[in-house]
């Protein structure tokens, strides 16, 4: 017996070591959202919003870089579902994307479950639903992505974490918005800006009502927090402040910046940033926090503004007084384009990687290809309102992109998407950027509508090298920033203006490029890049279609009815449970045998 233990205990010390890296390697976070609509008054009016778990705003979702995240989305509306998850990157699976050119919709009463890795990717996101207007009902909700603790921070660790979401806010719920766009209106003046899913902090009597709910952030004084802010609103820029309090921004999109105080910053439509908030203030009351309209007319948009609470654990007393004082650039055009050009990549710190954010030098690498996207105020195109790219307003798929590729479906898209502006009438197409693995491309937003516009993509981020006003032209490259360009996925192009960005296209599938202001974008201002390696073997740098794919179009009929408990989260929590069993055996047979 002793002779044959020898062998088999070998053997399995092997398995063991082999289960074992399985189970230790990268960690699962579950979650499970569920997605519903309740009643609720923010701005004083009863009125159907979209919750998640219950809450406006749902939960924040806390994970470490590198996490295999698995999210099991319920669909408790009465209508077809999507959440996606702006700046996750989701590196070779573009079929977790959560926008329509990607996946097919989640249908009411159903679950889906998300399942995808934050490779090498740290930093302040949140996530929405991304069909049908829904984000102006709600649905959002933070995720955060923290380091690892092998690398450090480039700052001190903060004593707490605090997520405040902002937004521009319609006492009317998402369908009466969408039909508003439907019939050709505009969508007017918002009734308000919300603050953790919360109206305004009654500052003034006459602009806010009674018996509206406020936010409260309670601090301590002397300690420093890390303050994560996002615009999920609909399409108001806003500019955040803290009375009396300096905001060291630290981090934008995943990604560190260098470190600079403001008395506030802008924060556009679909915008992160991390503040580092010392409490260094006497606390003889409380303190304001503002989210206020920028880019308007602020006499008559001066009810467009949130005020949340700072309460420190001494205080001695509320806030009073007026509010802290927006920028006062209403005649000087460079105040917002210096504000956006000083947002600077930390070069020397570590991101999600021991390496420092500086050491790729984008700003020596060769440009493989150039895109000039132009967009103008909406116009009709037969009979309907539409926004456009390049004289395109894009037609939601009827078929996912990349599973019409996978099934070798005919006409779900064309790949013709004009490099520059068409000198032709404006038309609607499903014509699709045709972008080459491993390009290096620079995207040019001309932006000659009237409204500052917020431009995002998915599965990416980008360098901001350049912003003015004017027409761009190709001098207009002199005044590129080559060297500390800060990296993101959103960035804002003003009104008669134009951003450029540069982009390495490292990362196989389909990507949304849309803007992010909601009118826009739900009126076909966006298009994708198809991004295919036609080297690719085994799978290494685009992942099949997950076991759970859902299917629609012209593909309807290879859906199966949904089963009970059939997620794939279900599955991989069960996977992860066989896991730790068998290790447990297998040492406990082990030290049996030994």
């Amino acid at each position: 017996m002793a002779l044959l233990a020898g062998p088999v205990a070998l053997c399995l010390i092997h398995i063991a070591v082999l289960l074992g890296s399985c189970f230790a390697a990268d960690p699962f976070a579950n979650f499970e959202l569920e997605v519903s609509y309740i009643t609720a008054s923010p701005l004083g009016v009863p009125q159907q919003v979209i919750a998640v778990n219950g809450k406006l705003p749902g939960p924040t979702l806390n994970v470490t870089t590198n996490y295999n995240v698995v999210v099991n989305v319920k669909n408790k509306l009465d209508e077809n579902l999507l959440i996606t998850w702006p700046g996750i990157e989701m590196r070779r699976s573009s079929w977790q994307d959560g926008v329509l050119g990607t996946n097919c919709p989640i249908p009411p009463k159903w679950n889906w479950t998300y399942q995808f890795q934050v490779k090498d990717q740290i930093g302040s996101y949140f996530y929405f639903p991304s069909l049908n207007f829904q984000r102006a009902a709600g649905g959002f909700g933070a995720f955060v992505v923290t380091n690892r603790d092998i690398i450090p921070l480039p700052f001190d660790t903060p004593d707490g974490d605090i997520v405040i979401m902002i937004g521009d806010w319609y006492t009317r719920n998402h369908t009466a918005l969408r039909a508003a766009l439907d019939s050709g209106k505009d969508l007017g003046m918002p009734d308000g800006v919300l603050i953790n899913g919360k109206g305004p902090f009654r500052y003034n009597s006459t602009l806010v009502p009674d018996g509206i709910q406020h936010e409260t952030v309670n601090v301590d004084p002397g300690k420093t927090y890390r303050i994560r802010v996002h615009n999920v609103g609909v399409s108001t820029c806003l500019n955040f402040r803290i009375q009396n309090h300096n905001l060291l921004l630290a981090e934008t999109e995943g990604h560190y910046t260098a470190q600079q105080n403001y008395t506030s910053l802008d924060i556009h439509v679909g915008q992160s940033y991390s503040f580092l908030v010392t409490m260094d203030q006497n606390a003889s009351s409380d303190y304001y926090i503002v989210a206020s309209a920028r880019f308007v007319n602020q006499s008559i948009w001066q009810r467009v503004t949130g005020v949340a609470v700072l309460h420190y654990s001494n205080s001695k007393g509320t806030a009073t007084g007026p509010l802290p004082d927006p920028p006062n650039d209403a005649y000087d055009t460079s105040y917002a384009v210096n504000q956006a050009l000083s947002i600077r990549l930390n070069v020397s710190a570590s991101g999600a990687r021991p390496n420092p954010q500086g050491s790729f030098h984008y700003g020596s690498i060769n440009v493989t290809g150039v895109y000039v996207l132009r967009s103008v105020p909406p116009v009709m195109i037969d009979g309907k309102l539409r926004a456009t790219f390049n004289g395109i307003s894009f037609v939601k798929p009827d078929t996912p992109i990349r599973l019409a590729d996978q099934f070798k479906v005919q006409g779900a898209y064309k790949l013709d998407f004009p490099a520059s502006p068409l000198g032709r009438p404006p038309q609607l197409d499903r014509s699709v950027i045709n972008a080459t693995y491993k390009g290096f491309i620079e995207v040019v937003l001309q932006n000659n509508d009237t409204v500052v516009q917020s431009f995002h993509m998915d599965g990416y981020s980008f360098f901001v090298v350049g912003m003015a006003y004017g027409e761009w032209t190709e001098n207009s490259r002199g005044s590129y920033n080559r060297w500390d360009a800060i990296s993101r996925s959103t960035t804002q192009v003003f009104p008669g203006g134009w951003t450029a960005v540069l982009v390495s296209l490292d990362n196989v599938g389909v990507w949304n490029l849309r803007a992010e202001n909601l009118d826009r974008w739900y009126l076909g201002q966006e298009t994708y890049m198809r991004i295919v390696n036609p080297e690719d073997v085994g799978n290494k740098t685009e992942l099949p279609p997950p076991d759970n794919v859902l299917y629609c179009g012209v593909l309807s009929h290879l859906q199966k009815p949904q089963k009970t408990d059939s997620s794939a989260g279900a599955t991989i929590l069960r996977r992860s449970e066989l896991y730790l069993t068998l290790l447990m055996t297998f040492s406990a047979a082990i030290s049996v045998l030994l």
